[in-house]
């Protein structure tokens, strides 16, 4: 209706309103219409309100005047706030405008309860905020406002002054702050150096940030004070001589104060540095101790993360770079201190140092590297070699060169020797360090190439042994070269390096190996070990899940016929004593078979969009290997390798008939037969391969998984299938490797089959019963909790009834699935609460660790339902929990104290 009045009757409605209408004396509805009709003029009439002059102001002032109900005072606080952003004259009542709107500062509303308006007292606090933060015109009369509030005792009080000082910064110059500046410097520093409030000290940390950036925003003229800088000498003034205390407790808080002083911007930072990093170096050379002599450390470390912060500023560096030779000594030293928690913040303030360009010279870094390397290699605690390797991963992408020619070699001289000298001398973990050092280093792509050739002839050695160690020693190459590999994919040009180098070198040596075990049995086992193939299975997979569709095309018309054909011309090294024939019978052929894991790494890494040659041809080889290989390792790497490419292949005739045919193989194999347990591992992965892309076989499938549990032999075993249906694969049919899984496919398997599972074991017999419950509490303990919570109340009594069972893979998912529950739904857990005590005090006893611990912390959660209901139980929960605090398992002990101290405090006042 604003929009048809005629011009001027806007203006003559609200003469009306100001002088005729007395707005308070109006019921709160009718005071909202008044506060409406006002906001809809504003929107639509503007400039004839503007018209007015302040005239319009005062009105308002006049409207606004003692309002107390919250949903009018959020549309009065936007109308003020309005009234100051689109420059409404406010004339000669500043003042008035302010005194009607800080009347309600701070805030101090609590919503009624079962309030329909919804409205919260941050909302109010908020609107308040907008207003008077919106004009540097308010000022002189909020900023001693704000300090009365900042010293009142009320938290709340201090939290709304400290976040609306901040918030004012952004608006306000010197002009407006000059008076004030004494008098809030001395109530931020009070509350600094004597709050015990982690959020009082947060917020005053951020008012000073916004001071300070506000001060140096301003521009000076010739004939003003700087502020800045006075303001500065008085912060260094009253907290530079705290830092001489190392061991004082106001040490800390004036660190802080000066470092977020130092961050407002690049000139406080420089003021603040040039005076304070001296007299640190100066601390640290007066105090021997370590403890000391890390605070004051970690205090320079602040001030060294500034300047990374402001970056490269070549004029305004020199008060760093003149200090360059006692912070490098100071720095190096603490990396040499047996103190490891001093070595610990060395490292950390040698990598920021490394961080600043042009800080570190060439002997300097060759220090650097010097320091860093000793204590990866030689330092006993792990924290610190740990740390180191950190850092190097830092700061080799900034000095490749550096690290390539003075850490690279050495880590290499450090391997080939350590080979050389006797087994039982050479210490493991120098190796291990040697080969993690390797791989932290390979962080930019001239390094890659360095590093890669020796990790792979370390592992040539390796493999060449037969001892039993040597399986664990590839393992831990395999591990170097999958961390390189992560390294690499985010860079295209290492990428395709690493891929081709690494790929065809671990398949030659393979290959390799697995003919010298059928021509010389005891040369290259190592290779062929389980835990060394599947160590590989990663680091073959991250290489090929970033390559470009284009490369990974190139890739895979070398790897399947190697695998098929047994053509092995673009592998290094290619001279083998007999032909690669992995899908042969016969035990002659049993070490190829095994590296089948090596081809399911490759293929089911690969894009969705790359064609994999022969593809129906090699899905056929491998579903009649994992039905007919005596080998369980073979046959599972064989199944989910055929599930890995059955999920990613398109849809069409061609998937059916090779769908068909896996049916028909696996349903005379599961009936009888020695190969059972292959069929159902096949069964298990082609239907998760289906039920992650919603085929429509998927359900048919899973039917004649839950006909399994009715098996005496099969049953256990599919019954553990629910959970790998339910839970992410490592190394295949998840969404790094490009497979096809739709979104909420677990809530979608649960709404199908858990009620076939319940009415399954309501029909089942009792010696099978167990089989439907672990299957159950395998589905729900991967289900998302909130859906979880909805179908509780139908699914709570056998989740009860799975405690009594006497398997112990089903009490610990049972127990998994119920500790969430009880914190997320308490009220419908309440009413089972004499069967929950029960259940998990037996529990706790139970004779393996793990389920004991699981027990333990639902007898802690059992705390969060309602106290009345738990009172009766207090006593008792509390004598029976007495006897795992003497376990002999200290993780079993740990979880009994947390729970036992909860059942203490139970009831207790102000809990």
């Amino acid at each position: 209706m604003c929009e048809v009045l005629a011009p001027g009757l806007a203006v003559s409605v609200l003469k009306a309103i100001f002088q005729e209408v007395h707005v308070q004396s109006l019921l709160q509805l009718d005071r909202h219409t008044v506060y409406s009709i006002i906001t809809n003029f504003m929107g639509t009439r503007e400039e004839e309100l503007k018209g007015l002059g302040a005239d319009f102001t005062f009105g308002f002032i006049q409207v606004m005047d003692g309002e107390k109900d919250p949903r009018n005072l959020l549309v009065a606080f936007q109308i003020v706030r309005d009234l100051i952003v689109k420059n409404y004259a406010l004339g000669p009542f500043v003042e008035e405008l302010f005194e009607v709107t800080s009347c309600y500062f701070p805030i101090d509303f609590t919503p009624p309860p079962n309030d329909p308006h919804g409205i919260q007292r941050e909302d109010l606090i908020l609107s308040l905020r907008a207003v008077l933060a919106s004009t540097p015109q308010f000022a002189e009369f909020l900023l001693p406002l704000l300090i009365e509030k900042m010293d009142s005792d009320l938290q709340s009080a201090k939290l709304d002054s400290l976040q609306t000082l901040t918030a004012c910064c952004a608006i306000y110059g010197q002009k407006e702050l000059q008076e004030f500046l004494p008098s809030l410097w001395s109530s931020l520093r009070r509350e600094v150096f004597q709050t015990a409030s982690e959020k009082v000290e947060a917020e005053c940390l951020a008012a000073l940030h916004a001071l300070s950036a506000c001060l140096s925003r301003s521009v000076l003229s010739s004939d003003t004070e700087d502020l800045l800088d006075s303001f500065l000498s008085s912060v260094l003034q009253d907290c530079r001589h705290h830092l001489c205390e190392p061991d004082m407790k106001l040490v800390w808080p004036s660190a802080k104060l000066l470092q977020t002083a130092a961050g407002a911007s690049l000139r406080t930072c420089h003021r603040v540095t040039r005076s304070v990093v001296p007299l640190l170096l100066e601390q640290y050379t007066k105090h021997p101790q370590s403890s000391q002599r890390r605070t004051i450390l970690e205090m320079l470390l602040g001030f060294l993360e500034l300047q990374q912060k402001w970056g490269h500023v070549e004029e305004d560096e020199s008060a760093l770079l003149a200090l360059r030779a006692p912070v490098c000594t100071v720095v190096f030293s603490a990396m040499t201190d047996p103190s490891v928690q001093l070595q610990l913040v060395g490292i950390r303030a040698l990598t920021v140092l490394g961080s600043l360009q042009g800080f570190l010279s060439p002997p300097d870094l060759e220090l650097v590297v010097d320091h860093l390397l000793r204590l990866i290699l030689h330092e006993e605690d792990s924290q610190s070699s740990e740390a180191a390797m950190e850092a190097v991963g830092s700061l080799a992408p900034l000095y490749p060169q550096m690290f390539s020619e003075r850490m690279v070699p050495r880590l290499g001289e450090e391997l080939q020797s350590e080979r050389e000298e006797e087994g039982s001398r050479a210490p493991r973990s120098l190796r291990q360090r040697c080969l993690q050092a390797l791989a932290a280093v390979s962080t930019h792509t001239s390094i890659v190439r360095e590093t890669v050739p020796v990790l792979l002839q370390h592992l040539r050695q390796v493999q060449k042994g037969s001892e039993a160690r040597n399986a664990q020693d590839v393992v831990s190459v395999c591990q170097s070269l999958h961390r390189v590999a992560l390294q690499c994919q985010q860079d295209a040009e290492s990428c395709w390096y690493y891929h081709q180098t690494v790929v065809p070198y671990l398949l030659a040596m393979a290959v390799q190996a697995a003919m010298q075990e059928s021509t010389h049995p005891l040369l290259g086992k190592a290779l062929l070990e389980e835990e060394a193939l599947a160590a590989m299975v990663p680091v073959i997979s991250a290489a090929n899940t970033h390559l470009s569709p284009e490369l990974a095309a190139q890739s895979v018309s070398h790897v399947v016929p190697l695998f098929l054909d047994g053509e092995v011309s673009f592998l290094p090294q290619n001279s083998f004593p007999c032909s690669f024939q992995p899908f042969e019978g016969g035990e002659r052929f049993e070490a190829q078979r095994r590296l089948v894991a090596l081809l399911m790494a490759f293929v089911c890494s690969l894009p969705r969009n790359v064609v994999i040659p022969q593809q129906e041809r090699l899905l056929r080889e491998l579903l009649a290997l994992s039905c007919s290989c005596n080998c369980p390792f073979t046959a599972t790497t064989a199944a989910k390798c055929f599930a890995g490419l059955v999920n990613k292949h398109p849809a069409g005739q061609q998937l059916d008939e090779i769908l068909q045919l896996a049916v028909n193989r696996l349903e005379p194999s599961l009936a009888e037969g020695p190969h059972r347990t292959q069929a159902l591992t096949l069964l298990l992965w082609v239907t998760k391969a289906l039920v992650l892309r919603y085929h429509p076989l998927s359900s048919r499938l899973t039917d004649k998984l839950l006909g399994l549990l009715g098996d005496a032999e099969l049953g256990p075993v599919a019954a553990d299938g629910f959970s790998l249906l339910m839970a992410d694969s490592p190394d295949v049919l998840h969404k790094g490797c490009h497979a096809d899984v739709r979104i909420m496919f677990r809530q979608r398997f649960f709404t199908d089959n858990v009620p076939k599972l319940v009415q399954g074991f309501h029909g089942a017999g009792p010696d099978v019963k167990a089989n439907y419950l672990k299957g159950l509490s395998h589905v729900l303990n991967h289900l998302p909790k909130p859906v979880l919570v909805t179908e509780l109340p139908t699914l709570l009594s056998l989740l009860l009834e799975a405690l009594s069972c006497s398997d112990r893979v089903v009490q610990l998912s049972t127990l998994s699935c119920l500790q969430p529950l009880l914190l997320e739904a308490p009220q419908i857990m309440s009413l089972h609460v004499d069967t929950l005590v029960t259940k998990f005090l037996s529990l706790a006893s139970s004779p393996t660790m793990a389920v004991r611990i699981a027990a333990l912390r639902c007898a802690h959660a059992l705390t969060s339902l309602p106290t009345t209901v738990l009172l009766p139980y207090k006593a008792r929960v509390i004598r029976a929990l007495a006897k795992p605090l003497d376990d002999k398992k200290r993780l079993v002990r740990k979880e009994a104290v947390a729970a036992r101290g909860e059942w203490f405090l139970l009831g207790s006042p102000g809990r």
